[in-house]
């Protein structure tokens, strides 16, 4: 009974002498090996090993059989792979159990092994595995050419020997999917490919590139219901692939089938694209539970394509709003040579809050500004536009730089308690922002610095000394109640002025201190164009990925010679006037604007009147010749002249109405010692300034 229990097994069973040779041999090991009893009988379990599977472990399974028999201690369920006799390109997974066998005189005998099938178990295991793998390697990035590139490489070889992914050009840019109508193909883009070959000589393209389908075709259909498909096709079809090498084409043919899985890749109801999975070697063509693995795969990498397609939804949008709100170009006139560049940092929110700016004021003067909001993201980006905004208003009423960083705090502040009533949770430290606000005036040489908690700017002069002026530190916007201080300064003529934010000179391996020593080392080249300046800067500075934006803003000072500016010290006296139309009218006719006498002898003639009428102490009357042509008639009253609306029987009134009417911008804006009117003109196309004069 014994011995019949033992020969009617269905597990493989078989009894080793002790030179581990066989001596009998059960038929259900037969059937799993595909060996004849007696091409196993009487021969060493090493010369039968590679009748069973060239890929076994002969030698390894040997030793290890041969360890049972010198110890006695039983080897259990050790796993084997590999293909058989009876089923060659069907990879199986076998289970061996190795024990040690005495007499009734517990002499050895020999040992004896029994085999089970475990392929099913095993390729439930490889199949969870698969799917495990799957959702966590193409959910660890947001990139969506990564992420299907992924999926194909963890599908091979463990599912396919080739798998292609094809998305929808929509998907890749981060749109909402649109496949399009049925009768026209999509426009999709192989966004990943992998194969057991190297190089992949099965693809029809390249990773990245269009790829299209018949309206007919299996891919599209398969898009347009959401139903997988698997489909056998012969050899041929796939040896075509293979025209320049005969000898794998021929290994194809030798096989006679290419086995196919066309699965749809669907997220929330939207179809972003479709996955191929081919198989035609060492391994049986596709069955049904194959396809139900495909699927579950697809299902899972679908979740992170879709998301990853959200997130490039995002970041666009996130950077598009940052490019709109950044200036699109930045010039500083022939007073300003101007160079800038905006680094984003590697992060998640895609966006920040740092910006620079030029801004052109009165008096040939020009603004520079570079700040930096805390965070990132849409609203950093946000926050940062509305900041801008606000800097260029404040700018455009010629405020002194601390008044006008007063006036931005004040704007934060607001801004705090709108995103601080909305979500209690926020702390102001978590709204905050910095500000350098810098305002050059090339008449004079002097440049005018306030800092809202912001690193110091820069001064290159000629010679190449690189200096940080001391200016007053200042609080970051958004604390409110603390003063801001400015300090003013010459530059020579030609000296470079550089401005940025921390994110250039504070990252995680070097402290601010580090930062500014290799700051100094690269702008000490100022005669190199200010282009090739901002990258020196930017590859010597940054030692890697910056961890914040970098915002940097360089500016060559061109001052005004002599001949450019004239000025008058003019008494309070109305007979003053006609001194001032005499003076103008010399100076014009001196530079070449005779076409500009009538009107600018009257806007001068309106402004020195109004300051002898209604301002204090004497007057100066400057004019300069620039980009414009400007007039500034100073005092030392500080009261703001208003523009009246004379009725027809008014004798006066309309004294700043006409040059409003006759300049092309007018404005005041109030020194130490009184106020500044200034009205400019355009200069005709013949009178434009020359620097060589």
């Amino acid at each position: 009974m014994l011995e019949r229990i033992l020969a009617l097994s269905p597990a493989g069973m078989a009894v080793l002498d002790r030179d581990l040779r066989f001596v009998w041999v059960n038929e259900a090991l037969e059937r799993l090996g595909g060996v004849p009893r007696d091409q196993r009988l009487g021969k060493h379990l090493r010369d039968v090993l590679p009748l069973l599977d060239l890929r076994l472990d002969a030698e390894g399974i040997e030793s290890r059989t041969r360890e049972v028999l010198d110890t006695g201690q039983p080897l259990v369920d050790h796993l084997m792979r590999g293909g058989t006799k009876a089923h060659p390109h069907r990879p199986h997974a076998y289970s061996l159990s190795v024990f040690r066998l005495h007499d009734a005189a517990n002499r050895v005998l020999g040992v004896s092994f029994m085999v089970l099938d475990v392929t099913d178990r095993w390729r439930a295991r490889e199949r969870l595995a698969l799917l495990n793998e799957v959702g966590a390697q193409t959910g660890s990035t947001l990139d969506v050419m990564h992420t299907a590139q992924t999926l194909a490489d963890t599908s091979v070889p463990r599912l396919a020997d080739f798998v292609a992914v094809d998305l929808l050009d929509s998907v890749i840019r981060g749109d909402t999917p649109r496949p399009g109508a049925r009768r026209d193909p999509p426009r999709m883009r192989r966004a990943g490919q992998q194969s057991i070959h190297a190089g992949c000589p099965e693809s029809v393209a390249e990773t990245g590139q269009p790829v299209s389908f018949h309206p007919r075709s299996p891919e599209t259909q398969c898009m347009h219901d959401g139903r997988s498909r698997l489909e056998a096709m012969p050899g041929a079809s796939i040896s075509s692939w293979f025209a320049t090498d005969p000898a794998r084409a021929a290994k194809i043919h030798e096989f006679g089938y290419c086995s196919l899985i066309l699965v749809p890749i669907l997220a929330l109801g939207d179809v972003l694209g479709v996955v191929r999975f081919i198989r035609w070697q060492l391994r049986d063509p596709f069955e049904q539970d194959d396809l139900l693995l495909a699927e579950e795969v697809v299902a899972r990498a679908a979740v992170s394509i879709d998301n990853a397609r959200r997130y490039t939804r995002q970041h666009s949008t996130a950077l598009a709003l940052q490019r709109s709100l950044l200036p699109r170009s930045l010039t500083g006139g022939s007073t300003l040579d101007v160079a800038w560049r905006y680094l984003p940092a590697h992060a998640s929110d895609g966006a920040g809050g740092d910006w620079c700016d030029v801004i052109p004021l009165s008096g040939a003067r020009v603004a520079m500004v570079v700040g930096d909001v805390v965070g990132h993201g849409i609203d950093a980006a946000a926050t940062m536009g509305r900041l801008r905004t606000t800097v260029r208003t404040l700018a455009d009423i010629d405020l002194p730089p601390e008044e006008l960083l007063a006036h931005l705090d004040d704007q934060v502040l607001r801004l705090i308690d709108e995103e601080q009533t909305a979500d209690p949770s926020l702390t102001p430290a978590a709204l905050g922002a910095t500000c350098l606000y810098v305002v050059y005036d090339p008449a004079t040489r002097k440049c005018t610095m306030s800092r809202a908690g912001h690193p110091p700017a820069a001064v290159i002069t000629p010679d190449g000394s690189v200096t940080f002026p001391d200016l007053p530190a200042g609080p970051p916007l958004g604390l409110g109640a603390l003063p801001f201080e400015s300090a003013e300064f010459e530059v020579p003529d030609d000296s470079v002025l550089a401005l940025y934010t921390d994110g250039l000179i504070a990252t995680r391996d070097q402290d601010i201190g580090l930062g500014l020593d290799r700051l100094r080392i690269a702008l000490a080249s100022p005669e190199v164009r200010l282009d090739e300046l901002c990258g020196t800067v930017l590859d010597a500075v940054l030692t890697g990925r910056p961890d914040d934006d970098v915002a940097l803003l360089l500016a060559r000072t061109h001052a005004l010679n002599e001949d450019q500016v004239a000025t008058w010290e003019l008494a309070s006296d109305p007979s003053v006037v006609a001194d001032a139309r005499s003076l103008t009218a010399d100076r014009l006719t001196a530079w070449g604007l005779d076409s500009l006498l009538f009107t600018f002898e009257l806007i001068v003639s309106e402004l020195v009147t109004n300051a002898v009428r209604y301002g204090n102490g004497r007057i100066r009357l400057r004019l300069i010749r620039q980009d414009t042509l400007i007039c500034e008639v100073s005092d030392a009253s500080s009261s703001s002249p208003r523009m009246r609306h004379a009725r027809t029987t008014d004798e006066g009134g309309r004294g700043l109405f006409l040059v409003a009417q006759l300049a092309r911008r007018w404005g005041t804006r109030y020194t130490a010692d009184g106020k500044i009117v200034w009205a400019e003109e355009h200069l005709p196309a013949n009178g434009t300034q020359d620097r060589a004069n």
